[in-house]
């Protein structure tokens, strides 16, 4: 498993993550099982969120329920988390009242005394930055949070945040899969009137900016096809980018998951990888891709297969 230096932070993290929204059902043996099976893969960064499960904080608790980790064992793990999503409206809060309060409830749920990083958990449009800061100057100070990002934010909305805060932005986690890949696609065709890709949306760049400013990006739903359209593997309506796939998974002797986490780990930015799945051979099939060394041929014919344009 490949590690990298999070930026402004004293982790070295997998750039494979495990995350944890979907185990609100599954018993302590299921969840026990899943956890060991990615730390045996070189996973020891978990993904939780206070929305997860059908409770609010219950996959956090569910986890903790089931692991029971010891001092020790917490230590040999990096904890994230994430605030902002208020479901019963739906709506989003990232008031000082709320964050405090979110976060107290997960440290709870998490039978933790720190949380490692805590994200805002997509765009609040009613932000007030000054309400953030001093949410966040209070939990880093009292020790709770160690470091703190954002999800789903635009370049302007980290500006605007970053203004106010004291402490530097250290993730962003994005939707990013081969076919949902706009963010990378728009800058390939660049200058290029009348091609829907060149279109730059979400503020433009985000994926240059988060480089250029040491945030590291961490790709959610990599094997989904859109916005929640179900995946692409295996996916009739996605044959020739699964021809490929399956090519080189039979090349580099492993299963397609992992090619399409390799796509993701092979670009430069040194992104990490949010895997969503519960099935433990789907973790280890698809952590296989940390490290596999696509080339520039590869990477760009996957690219093409998955209906992106390339100049």
């Amino acid at each position: 498993m490949k590690h990298i230096a999070m930026p402004h932070t004293d982790i070295s993290a997998p750039n494979v993550v495990l995350g944890l929204m979907r185990i609100s059902e599954k018993s302590d043996d299921e969840i026990r099982t899943l956890v060991r099976t990615a730390r045996e893969a070189g996973i020891d960064f978990l993904d939780h969120a206070d929305v997860y499960g059908s409770e609010l904080h219950q996959c956090e608790a569910r986890f903790a329920e089931a692991m029971q980790l010891s001092s020790s064992e917490r230590e040999q793990v990096t904890l994230q988390t994430k605030a902002g999503i208020v479901p019963s409206g739906p709506y989003f809060d990232y008031s000082y009242e709320h964050l405090i309060e979110s976060v107290e409830g997960s440290l709870k749920a998490l039978q933790t005394d720190y949380i490692d990083i805590l994200l805002l958990h997509r765009p609040d449009a009613l932000v007030e930055p000054e309400e953030v800061a001093r949410a966040f100057d209070e939990l880093h100070a009292s020790g709770k949070v160690r470091s703190f990002g954002v999800s789903n934010h635009t370049p302007r909305q980290i500006d605007l945040l970053a203004k106010h805060l004291n402490q530097p932005i250290v993730a962003n986690q994005l939707q990013l899969s081969i076919t949902h890949s706009t963010f990378i696609a728009q800058g390939v065709s660049a200058n290029m009137q009348g091609t829907d890709q060149a279109i730059v949306r979400d503020g433009g760049g985000i994926l240059d900016y988060c480089r250029l400013h040491d945030i590291t990006v961490q790709a959610w739903s990599p094997f989904q096809a859109g916005f929640f359209d179900g995946v692409f593997l295996g996916n009739p309506e996605h044959a020739e980018l699964n021809a490929v796939i399956d090519r080189l998974a039979a090349k580099y002797d492993v299963a397609p998951e992992a090619i399409a986490t390799a796509w993701i780990t092979r670009h430069p930015a040194q992104m990490q990888v949010v895997l969503g799945t519960t099935t433990p051979e789907r973790v280890t099939d698809s952590a296989a891709g940390s490290e596999i060394p696509l080339t520039r041929p590869e990477w760009y014919e996957l690219f093409r297969a998955a209906g992106w344009i390339v100049p």
